[in-house]
């Protein structure tokens, strides 16, 4: 597997959590550089660990996750976005900008969202193991790809939820569901 190749890959893994970094955004009246490195940090961190996990597990482990991984990213996802949709709807729109100009990421979602995104990157550290590719760099590639888009992304989902406030949360919401939907239609063959 060439540079290119593993770029395409690092880039196809990013963007589930390019839209997760862009929907965490949308909370966010004005990203702090240090609230846009957590999550990039997060993301990207988890994206590299797991191809290296996947790979040094190997095949057995492997078979174990493969019949569960899309359910798991499928209930996080379906709890991130519905806890979102909630939160928004639940709230009246001063107390909702309000909640914008002093919001904080939760490390907890953070982490739930980052892994989340990450688990389909456990099954390609299993591929990278029997195509014989460097998996230190690879994963270095992998999470530095998935770094710099979400990074991106948390600004991009700041300038809409600042446009369009409540309803950049639900359709923020709205998208974490949908992106765990995608998951579990795609490993269940639908599509």
């Amino acid at each position: 597997m060439g540079l290119i190749d593993l770029l395409i890959v690092a880039v196809g893994l990013s963007m589930d959590a390019f839209a997760a970094s862009i929907c965490k955004g949308f909370q966010l009246q004005r990203v702090r550089l240090s609230q846009a490195l957590a999550v990039a940090g997060a993301f990207g961190g988890f994206q590299a660990l797991m191809p290296l996990v996947g790979w040094l597990l190997g095949v057995s482990f492997a078979g174990f996750i493969e019949p569960v991984d899309h359910w798991i990213a499928f209930v996080l996802l379906v709890i991130l976005g519905g806890k979102m949709i909630w939160d928004s709807l639940h709230e009246d729109d001063g107390e909702a900008e309000a909640d914008r100009c002093e919001v904080r990421l939760r490390p907890g979602e953070i982490l739930l969202l980052a892994v989340a995104t990450s688990i389909d990157a456990l099954a390609v550290g299993v591929s990278l193991a029997f195509l014989g590719v460097g998996i230190i760099e690879s994963s270095l590639i992998i999470g530095a790809v998935t770094f710099a888009i979400c990074f991106a992304g948390i600004y991009v989902g700041s300038r809409f939820g600042a446009r369009f406030g409540s309803k950049a949360t639900i359709f923020g919401g709205l998208v974490l569901i949908a992106i765990g939907c995608k998951i579990l239609v795609e490993h269940l063959g639908i599509l």
